[in-house]
C-alpha cells in the first residue's frame, strides 16, 4: 500500500520508491496505461526530445522528480554512505563507494512518471546528521541541482541532473546528464561518477530499466571502476538487472576487484588477488519496508517545497479523482507561465536561491552550493 502522511493542507507525503514499488502502484495507477502512452506517443517520430511534452495526471506518480531524486539518498535502511570514508584503503574506500552508487537505483513502474519541477521548486530533508537539499535551477532544459551534506561523517555530495528523454517506436530513453560527486572530506578524496540511462520498453512487452556504462573515478587514489547495467530480457531471466564492472588502476590496465550481481537483489565483489568474494549491495536489506517522511516543523516549511507545490494534484491523484489531478496540474502550470511572462516584460533573469549555476558546451551544467553545509529540514525521516 502506497502509506500518505498529511499535516496542515499544504503538505502532502508518499512513501518512498522501494522494491514493492510495482504491488504499491495499483493504489493509484490509471487502468490501461500502455495503451494510452501509445496513444499519447502517436504522433511523435522516432527520436524526437520529449522533454517539453506535457503528461496528463493519469501518467503521474504523486511526487515530483526532486522527491526522486532525493529518495536516492535519503531512504535508505542500512548505512551504505558513511561506510565510504571508513575503509582503511583505497580500494575498501572504492568498493564502498561503489556499493553505495547502485543503492542510489530504484526500480521504477512502467506507466508513470514524477511531476516535471517548476523553476525553483525545492526539496529539503533530513535523515539523522545527513541533510538533503535540491533545487530546480532550469525548467527549459530541465536542470535539478542536490547538495548533501553530513557534518558528522564529513561527507558532502553535489550532483547535477538534466535527463533528456527521446522517443524510440518501441521504447523510450532517458539520457541523464550531469556529474555526482562523493566527497569523503575526512580523506580529501572526491569520487565523480555519472549516472546510467534509463529506458522505457513499450513493446514487445512493457517493462522500465536502467542501463548502460557508468565510471567512477577517484584522481586522489587514481582508481576508477567501470560498470555496466543491463536490463531485463524476456529471453532470459540470468541477465535481467544485471550489473559488471570491475575496480582497476587506469595507469596500469590492472585489475584489482571484479564486480558481479544484480542492481535489484545482491552485487558482490571478487578480489582478484585472493579469490575472496563479499557481498557490498543487498537490495532488499537496503530498500525494502522504508518509511515515509514526516514533517517535523510545518511553519518552516518553504512554499517553494515539492510537498507544498503539488499537494493538491498528489491528494488528488491517492483518491484517483482525475478530474481534480487535472485543475490542480492545470493551476500550478498556469502560474508557472505567468511568472515566466511576468519576467520576461521585466527584461529579470531568474537566479537559483540556493546554487550558483555555471555552463559551458565541454562541461554541461556545473552547480556550485552557495552554503558549505546543508541545515537541517523540517521534513525527516524517522529512524
Amino acid at each position: 500500500m502506497v502509506s500518505e502522511g498529511e499535516v496542515g493542507p499544504r503538505v502532502v507525503l508518499t512513501a518512498p520508491l522501494s522494491l514493492e514499488g510495482e504491488s504499491d502502484a495499483s493504489d493509484y495507477k490509471a487502468p490501461n496505461l500502455l495503451q494510452r502512452i501509445l496513444s499519447l506517443l502517436s504522433n511523435v517520430g522516432p527520436g524526437s526530445d520529449l522533454t517539453r511534452i506535457q503528461l496528463p495526471p493519469l501518467f503521474n506518480l504523486p511526487k515530483s522528480q526532486l522527491q526522486c531524486y532525493g529518495e536516492s539518498v535519503y531512504c535508505i535502511n542500512k548505512d551504505m554512505l558513511s561506510k565510504c570514508g571508513k575503509g582503511e584503503t583505497s580500494v575498501e574506500r572504492m568498493t564502498a563507494v561503489v556499493g553505495w552508487s547502485i543503492s542510489t537505483l530504484r526500480p521504477l513502474m512502467f506507466g508513470v512518471a514524477p511531476y516535471n519541477p517548476i523553476l525553483g521548486e525545492t526539496h529539503h530533508v533530513s535523515t539523522d546528521s545527513l541533510n538533503v537539499l535540491l533545487e530546480q535551477v532550469s525548467h527549459h532544459p530541465p536542470v535539478t541541482a542536490l547538495h548533501a551534506t553530513d557534518e558528522k561523517e564529513n561527507i558532502e555530495m553535489i550532483w547535477c541532473h538534466n535527463p533528456v528523454p527521446k522517443f524510440y517506436g518501441t521504447k523510450i530513453e532517458t539520457e541523464v546528464h550531469g556529474k555526482r560527486e562523493l566527497k569523503l572530506l575526512n580523506r580529501q578524496e572526491t569520487y565523480v561518477m555519472n549516472s546510467p540511462k534509463l529506458v522505457i520498453r513499450l513493446l514487445p512487452f512493457p517493462g522500465v530499466d536502467w542501463v548502460g556504462n557508468v565510471t567512477i573515478k577517484c584522481e586522489e587514489t587514481g582508481l576508477q571502476a567501470d560498470l555496466y547495467y543491463k536490463g531485463s530480457s524476456f529471453l532470459s531471466n540470468s541477465g535481467n538487472r544485471s550489473v559488471i564492472g570491475k575496480i582497476f588502476m587506469p595507469s596500469s590496465s590492472k585489475t584489482i576487484c571484479e564486480i558481479n550481481g544484480h542492481w535489484d537483489r545482491t552485487v558482490t565483489v571478487k578480489d582478484i588477488s585472493t579469490g575472496k568474494v563479499n557481498v557490498i549491495y543487498n537490495a532488499k536489506e537496503a530498500l525494502s519496508g522504508m518509511k515515509t517522511p514526516i514533517v517535523k516543523d510545518p511553519k518552516v516549511v518553504m512554499p517553494s517545497e515539492s510537498t507544498v507545490v503539488w499537494a493538491e494534484l498528489s491528494q488528488a491523484i491517492l483518491s484517483r479523482n482525475w478530474d481534480k489531478a487535472k485543475q490542480a496540474k492545470t493551476i500550478v502550470e498556469e502560474r508557472e507561465r505567468e511568472l515566466a511572462k511576468e519576467r520576461k516584460s521585466k527584461s529579470e533573469i531568474w537566479v537559483p536561491k540556493h546554487f550558483t549555476i555555471s555552463y559551458s558546451k565541454e562541461s554541461g551544467w556545473e552547480p556550485t552550493p552557495n552554503e558549505k553545509w546543508v541545515p537541517p529540514a523540517p521534513i525527516i525521516v524517522p529512524t
